[in-house]
This record gives C-alpha cells, sequence and structure tokens, in this order.
C-alpha cells in the first residue's frame, strides 16, 4: 500500500451518524470500529462511540473520522487533523521526525492496541499530525 495523505475529523459523539451521512454524499465503503472492537476495557459512556472510521470511495477519495477520546476535549475549528498511513515505515517514521520537530507530541509513535505503530503531535505551526504504520499482514 502506497503512503496516504487524508483528513481526520474529531467528532464529539455523533462520528456514527456523521461518517453514515458522508458515506450517503459520496458513497464508498465504510468501516467502523467502535472502542470495545480491539478487546480492551470501553471507558465510561463510550460502548456506542467511534474509535476509528474510514470512508474509501472508487474514486480515490479517503475521509476518516472518530469521537474524541476519552480526556481529549473537542474544539470545534480545531476537530480536524491531517492522517499520514501506509506500510512504509521507514518513510512514515521519516515524516513523524520532521512533523514532530519543534512541535509537540501527543501521544509517542509506538504501538498500540489495533496491532499497529501510531502518533499524533502538533507541528511548529499549530497543525496536528497522525502518523500510522500498518504493521498487519
Amino acid at each position: 500500500m502506497a503512503t496516504r495523505l487524508n483528513p481526520y475529523i474529531s467528532f464529539s459523539g455523533d462520528a456514527r451518524q456523521a461518517m453514515e451521512f458522508y458515506q450517503s454524499v459520496l458513497g464508498g465503503d465504510l468501516r467502523l470500529s467502535g472502542y470495545g472492537d480491539f478487546g480492551s476495557e470501553v471507558p465510561p459512556g463510550y460502548d456506542d462511540k467511534i474509535m476509528h472510521g474510514m470512508l474509501e470511495t472508487s474514486g480515490g477519495l479517503t475521509l476518516m473520522g472518530a469521537d474524541v477520546p476519552p480526556g481529549m476535549e473537542h474544539r470545534t475549528g480545531t476537530d480536524f487533523a491531517v492522517s499520514l498511513s501506509g506500510e512504509d515505515a521507514d518513510e512514515l517514521r521519516g515524516y513523524w521526525e520532521k512533523l514532530s520537530a519543534g512541535g509537540a507530541v501527543s501521544v509517542p509513535l509506538e504501538k498500540q492496541m489495533w496491532g499497529d505503530v501510531f502518533g499524533m503531535c502538533t507541528d511548529k505551526f499549530g497543525i496536528t499530525w497522525m502518523v500510522n504504520i500498518s504493521e498487519r499482514a
């Protein structure tokens, strides 16, 4: 898989409804994963919340989104990030090093419960970036 660049939108509890709406507008294949889908304990109040959603269309459009995780604040106007994802670990780690330099790391680039290596940072210009290195066969 080539490295992908796409918007990632954060929602305040209505990610499922929003992503289903975007699918009705754009078409495509929608995959939604809830907070309990990875065998971990579900945070209180998150039984029906989305941990990760991805909409892919046959025309090459990709949109990702999720409900804001517990402990993070949803702020309108700053409720998006740019996502870089793929399988080329060297390429993606290189992007991570450059994007996080001079910025702030909120999630260190490390293996996560879903099996991939993931990190989140805000670059020196205030833009939030997510980097996900797929380690699935």
